[in-house]
């Protein structure tokens, strides 16, 4: 099995990894091109994620329909309702087994989101 990794970080971590016929996305927080943390509610920074786990497939050549798993870190399980309600707008349609934790974050934000994909080659 071969294995490629794809993107860069300013941490020492790949935003995404081919292993044969699997992708996993690094967790992906709330940040825009520019490296600053999206301001605002769980909502837009769930959107920001979301985003970012769309354009980290994208490198390796997955979409969002090729995610069989995500794992969920919010900072507040209290705003479950408000970030589902984003979510569920990237995954209308068979969406991916997922689970979903509280969590303190290493940075100032609300959510966290690494993503398995499977496509094969």
């Amino acid at each position: 099995m071969t294995k490629q990794h794809f993107g860069t970080s300013h941490v020492p971590l790949s935003p995404a990894v081919r292993a044969g016929d699997f992708i996993y996305v690094s967790g992906q927080v709330p940040v825009g091109s520019d490296g600053t943390v999206i301001i605002g509610g769980i909502e837009a920074q769930t959107k920001q994620v979301m985003d970012n786990v769309k354009a980290a497939l994208a490198l390796a050549g997955a979409e969002l329909s090729d995610v069989v798993k995500t794992f969920v870190i919010l900072e507040d399980a209290r705003e479950f309702a408000a970030f589902n309600k984003v979510y569920a707008t990237y995954f209308q349609k068979d969406p991916p087994a997922r689970t979903t934790i509280e969590s303190r974050l290493m940075i100032d934000i609300k959510i966290e989101i690494e993503a398995t994909a499977y496509k094969p080659l």
